[in-house]
């Protein structure tokens, strides 16, 4: 490998890959925990060169039963844990770091996003596995962000690229998450203390508690491939990401300035629906997705693939842990981040 491709050769396991699906390495038949961890342990070099080539990976096969068992081979996976900062989803947490993929309504899709693009170091790595499949839908869809890139308008990235993308956030108590859940705290003082480090303009508000603002580049490097990515949650947090009635609702609800998230360019001019529109658009024409088998584990690199979820019916019990924590600053950023002006 030389340094401006760093991009790892085939490892020799055997990675199938077919059109709208992740590539997938099925594993021999391994029987219990031990043979589980000997295997993951005997191949980690080569699942972490193959998920660099692929941005995602499933590995089918393994007997994952419960959320020791996932905790388990996450330790051999994850050289270094990463916490969850500037909570926006509500979770499960099961303990040593895992938690529930998410607690959303099963009715309710998610779209493509790449995990903290909004922090200043974020996870590099996410781990998902099945313990139980729900009877229809329910994937953990997944994008490649360089793909996501290419496949937008040279003039859309480049003004991204110059100006980066702003979130807006109104901390509500029934709609989004109470800035408590968020920063996992009840001090404001700390809170505070927190935005000032981490560059976020806020405001305690009468009527919603807290606003933030803060503003973070739409592209990065990986840090190890070199490569231009989009990574940011621009759409995902677009008031024109929401089905109509909703907005109309929230926005009645909280005042057009007062949405639980919004999102526009870095020097704060609004983004239209069309621009968001494209956006979407080339999340889904990059977005992959393959049914869920208990005992499923998939590997995401952060950086160069988005993640989301497809509406379900059944149960579903998908955990998560994150790890490989990358700082920003490590990611080439094309803007500076910094706190906004908070009205």
């Amino acid at each position: 490998m030389t340094p401006e491709t760093a991009i790892p050769q085939p490892t020799g396991l055997p990675v199938s890959s077919q059109p709208g699906r992740p590539p997938i390495i099925r594993t021999p038949r391994l029987t219990d925990q031990a043979s589980a961890q000997a295997w993951v342990t005997e191949h980690v070099e080569a699942i972490r060169d193959e998920l660099l080539r692929h941005g995602h990976l499933l590995i089918r096969g393994l007997p994952i039963e419960r959320q020791e068992h996932f905790a388990q081979l996450r330790d051999i996976l994850v050289r270094q844990r990463a916490a969850y900062k500037e909570k926006a989803t509500p979770r499960s947490d099961y303990g040593a770091d895992v938690y529930s993929s998410t607690d959303l309504p099963p009715i309710q899709p998610i779209r493509q996003h790449n995990e903290n693009s909004y922090t200043l170091d974020f996870p590099g790595l996410l781990l998902f596995c099945c313990l139980d499949a729900p009877d229809v839908g329910g994937a953990t869809t997944v994008a490649d962000v360089r793909q996501v890139r290419a496949a937008l308008p040279a003039d859309l990235v480049d003004r991204f690229r110059t100006t980066g993308w702003l979130l807006t956030r109104n901390y509500h108590v029934h709609a989004g998450l109470p800035w408590q859940t968020a920063f996992a705290t009840e001090d404001r003082e700390e809170v505070a203390a927190y935005c000032e480090r981490n560059l976020i303009g806020h405001s305690w508000q009468t009527d919603t508690g807290l606003r933030t603002v803060q503003r973070r580049s739409a592209l990065v490097s990986h840090p190890r491939t070199h490569e231009e990515v989009w990574f940011n949650h621009a759409a995902f947090w677009s008031r024109w990401s929401l089905d109509k009635d909703v907005q109309e609702v929230m926005e009645m609800t909280y005042g057009t300035d007062g949405l639980p998230f919004d999102t526009s360019f870095g020097d704060g001019e609004p983004l239209t629906s069309e621009a968001v529109d494209l956006l979407n658009e080339a999340y889904d024409s990059a977005t992959r997705r393959e049914s869920w088998q208990p005992g499923d584990l998939m590997l995401v690199d952060n950086v160069l693939s988005s993640h989301g979820r497809d509406a379900y019916r059944g149960s579903r019990k998908i955990l998560v842990a994150m790890g490989e924590p990358i700082p920003l600053t490590d990611c080439d950023p094309t803007v500076d981040p910094a706190a906004g002006l908070v009205a």
